[in-house]
């Protein structure tokens, strides 16, 4: 498989590393990056054929869009007719398929991904959305890429990237805003601050392995932790009372509808 990135900032990176780890040859990868200071560390880091244009990366069996949103479409207008078995895929938040085929002149084989900055260390995970004329093969071909930096997941209406993104693509930043809440709080209880943040950030770690591992529901395993009359109990009614729950939920919803937003802002022109 010949693979073409157009852009070459942290996500490709991420991703070009996972595919290089995961066997693919550096050979049959080029990259597209307009920075020449960018360019020059990524042939030096992954030994890859970088080019200044992205005309010069087109000859592939998939092209990856890793662009900032607001350049897409200038971009694919401006890009020659691909092969019409080239596959695009596009990790541009928010840009929906049907707007990346339009402006690419009704190229049909086009998946749309929303991976997350997990990714960056082999632990993301994405869910991608196909436009009907990406064949099953193109399927597992955008699937084994994604796969390179963690878990590829398909949903079969593109509205539910918006989902996606509110709940992984933006669900780091909730995880590490309680990170730093459950972090200050223990240096407010009198731990020294390195403390603080070794207990928190190894308590996440360990609760996200124990719960992919058990595969419990986690209202289970936390009833497991809470014993009756015990600390944990008094924690989790103080977070009840403080609307946790429901304040998660709002941000959600929150991500969720401005990613709708901003397909319609996107697909605009």
């Amino acid at each position: 498989m010949k693979l073409g990135f157009i852009g070459g900032g942290n996500m490709a990176a991420a991703m070009i590393g996972g595919l290089l780890n995961k066997g693919f040859l550096a050979g049959d990868i080029r990259v597209a990056e307009p920075v020449a200071e960018r360019r020059a560390w990524l042939s030096a880091e992954f030994a890859v054929a970088v080019e200044e244009s992205a005309a010069e990366c087109l000859n592939v069996d998939v092209l990856v869009l890793a662009v900032k949103p607001q350049q897409l479409s200038a971009l694919l207008r401006g890009l020659p007719p691909l092969g019409k078995d080239c596959l695009v895929l596009s990790i541009a938040a928010g840009v929906r398929a049907g707007d990346i085929a339009r402006w690419l002149g009704g190229h049909g084989a086009v998946v749309r991904a929303m991976p997350n900055t997990p990714a960056l260390v082999g632990a993301g995970v994405a869910g991608l959305f196909a436009l009907p004329g990406v064949s099953a093969a193109q399927r597992s071909q955008a699937g084994q890429i994604l796969e390179a930096v963690g878990l590829a997941l398909w949903v079969e209406e593109e509205s539910l990237i918006d989902a996606v993104t509110a709940v992984s693509g933006s669900g780091p930043a909730y995880v590490f805003l309680f990170i730093e809440a459950l972090e200050q709080a223990g240096v407010d209880l009198g731990l020294p601050p390195e403390t603080a943040r070794l207990l928190t950030l190894q308590t996440f770690f360990g609760a996200a392995a124990l719960a992919i591992k058990d595969q419990s529901h986690p209202a289970e395993l936390r009833a497991r932790v809470t014993s009756k009359g015990g600390t944990t109990e008094r924690g989790i009614l103080a977070l009840e009372e403080g609307g946790v729950r429901y304040a998660i939920g709002l941000a959600a919803r929150a991500a969720a509808e401005r990613a709708r937003e901003m397909g319609d802002l996107l697909g605009q022109d």
